[in-house]
């Protein structure tokens, strides 16, 4: 269930459609899908809160090919017993949990079908990062389950080597070449001392209120979990890694290549993008927009009065010494003025306001230099401040309103505080609705007057373009056959980006095939969805109801946003129950 456990927070929301009284089908569907939430409970060891929130357990869930076809093979029962309720008795609110629901099995399902879990990393996300608290905890209770998943790590790595030698063995693996350097990300966890593993910072922050036997004991079982499980365990990947995995890993790029190929590289889209589109109709889409984005970056040049080509323009943007920080501080610094500009103007756009606060942090070291350009949480979003150099400030007014507000920090938030959400919800991440609500955030940025200069509007042009060209890339190479050095330059002469950004990036697309399509196809479908509201609304269309509705539904499969916005626009653009729109 990759693509549904991306998301670090919360997606809970408040049903957007009004509800009748349960029917027989309602009440059959809620049972089936709060069985299967205490069933996910049970087989990842979470620990359900009061409130409703979950944390990790003592125990990390078992990556065996045996675990994983047995949640397989429950989610095929739980979809078996999808099919014999009636859809058409649902009420609205249920069709979108059943809707939900099939498309979460589904993925669990196709992932076993192609035995996803031998390839259980890329050159963007991998199994052995943030297994370390970034800070101490608040209770003995989570310093035990924190020590016994640190004692669980040696049995859980050697079965991800095991998946990865499977994958190896049968042509299933990450390319070769999107892989040098990414066994850097593991050095920091192999150091001699315990104390200078990021794994001691917990153990570091003991709370002073703890009992003193509490902190000596804490602290000596830290210790030894660290020198005697964690280290050896990371010890025993990076040599795995670096005298296995990376000699032996496969030569070709396209997804297409491997076993079962084309199968896969639908079922990736599928997956990714919650639309039924054929490699051939992603690559034309793409190719659509190319031609108009280019048209509108030629007109900004046209504004500056520069007369090259859109290649060399990028170039010049890129080797501006004024759009370089000098420091972490000063990148970080553009990032939240961006964010203090939009909260002036967030209530022109939103009814429904979060009330939950979000930071800003830079990308941790260890992860950094693969890392992308930032992401969006609950609690946080990041800001990459690895190689100033390759972090312009143009780029960063459009980063912030993907990452941050309105885009994914501001949109986890507003949808937690929307009242209460089927328990099986509040983890999935669709990455169509998710990563094509952030890309619209950049859009949005410029009527809400963000960009102020014509570099940061070419900046914001050069991050949609960025998507754009993904549509075309990803399918070029899983689908037609690209090789690397070509996806660069289709990258990099299209684009403000970095040269880093561009080849971290490509290397993502070779290595993660179907991921990179969800952002542009779910924008498009936000605007078109938009598009149509205003015309069949005309003056009783209110942005802000739209966009309250909008997140209200949550993450979901794209058809069932555009089904929802019909709706809105059916029942004559009304907002959200219980929010007062001036």
């Amino acid at each position: 269930m990759k693509s549904l456990l991306l998301a670090a927070a919360l997606f809970v929301s408040a049903p957007a459609l009004a509800q009748a009284p349960p029917s027989k089908a309602d009440q059959t569907l809620q049972a089936l899908y709060g069985e299967y939430w205490d069933w996910q409970v049970r087989e990842y060891g979470m620990i359900e809160r009061a409130d409703g929130s979950t944390d990790e357990g003592p125990t990390i869930a078992s990556a065996t090919p045996a675990a994983q076809k047995a949640r397989a093979a429950a989610a095929a029962e739980f979809r078996a017993r999808l099919d014999q309720i009636d859809t058409a008795a649902l009420s609205p609110t249920e069709k979108v949990n059943a809707a939900v629901l099939r498309a979460a099995l589904t993925e669990t399902i196709e992932d076993a079908r192609f035995s996803e879990w031998e390839m259980p990393f890329d050159s963007d996300s991998n199994f052995w990062s943030y297994w370390d608290a970034p800070s101490g905890f608040q209770t003995v209770e989570e310093y035990d389950n924190y020590l016994a998943r640190l004692r669980a790590l040696p049995r859980y790595f050697d079965e991800q080597i095991a998946n990865a030698r499977a994958g190896l063995k049968r042509g299933f693996s990450v390319p070769r070449v999107t892989l040098t350097g990414r066994d850097a990300s593991l050095a920091a966890y192999t150091v001699d001392a315990p104390e200078k593993s990021p794994f001691w910072r917990a153990f570091a922050e003991i709370p002073a209120r703890f009992s003193d036997a509490d902190k000596a004991r804490l602290t000596a079982e830290g210790r030894a979990a660290i020198t005697d499980s964690v280290t050896p365990a990371y010890g025993k990947l990076l040599t795995f890694l670096r005298d296995e995995y990376m000699p032996r890993a496969r030569t070709t790029l396209a997804a297409e290549a491997m076993p079962n190929g084309k199968a896969y590289y639908q079922q990736q889209i599928r997956q990714y993008t919650t639309l039924d589109l054929t490699p051939e109709q992603i690559h034309q889409i793409g190719l659509t927009e190319v031609a108009r984005i280019e048209g509108e970056m030629r007109g900004i040049m046209q504004e500056v009065g520069f007369t090259g080509t859109i290649a060399e323009f990028t170039e010049k943007l890129r080797t501006d010494p004024a759009q370089i920080a000098a420091k972490p501080d000063e990148l970080m610094g553009v990032s939240s003025y961006v964010v203090k500009r939009v909260d002036g103007k967030i209530a022109d756009y939103f009814g429904s306001l979060p009330r939950a606060r979000f930071t800003i942090r830079p990308v941790a070291d260890s992860i950094a230099p693969f890392y992308t350009a930032g992401r969006g949480g609950l609690d946080a979003c990041q800001m990459n401040t690895y190689n100033l150099a390759s972090r312009p400030l143009y780029n960063i007014p459009a980063l912030t309103l993907h990452e941050c507000e309105p885009g994914h920090s501001f949109q986890m938030a507003f949808q937690q505080e929307q009242g209460e959400q089927p328990k099986f919800r509040r983890n999935i991440y669709f990455s169509g609705m998710g990563e094509g609500w952030g890309l619209y955030s950049e859009f949005l940025g410029e009527e809400m007057g963000i960009y102020r200069t014509p570099e940061e509007r070419f900046g914001r042009l050069s991050y949609e373009m960025w998507r754009a060209v993904r549509l075309v890339i990803d399918t070029g190479i899983h689908h037609y056959g690209w090789d690397r050095d070509k996806a660069i330059a289709y990258l990099a002469d299209r684009t403000a980006l970095s040269r880093h950004e561009v080849e971290t990036e490509v290397d993502r697309y070779i290595s993660w095939p179907g991921q990179a399509l969800a952002y542009k196809l779910g924008e498009m479908t936000i605007r078109r969805m938009r598009t149509k509201a205003e015309g069949a609304l005309g003056d009783k269309f209110d942005i802000r109801k739209f966009h309250d509705v909008v997140l209200a539904l949550g993450s979901v499969p794209l058809p069932e946003l555009e089904a929802r916005i019909d709706a809105f626009i059916a029942d004559g653009g009304q907002g959200l129950p219980g929010v007062t729109y001036k």
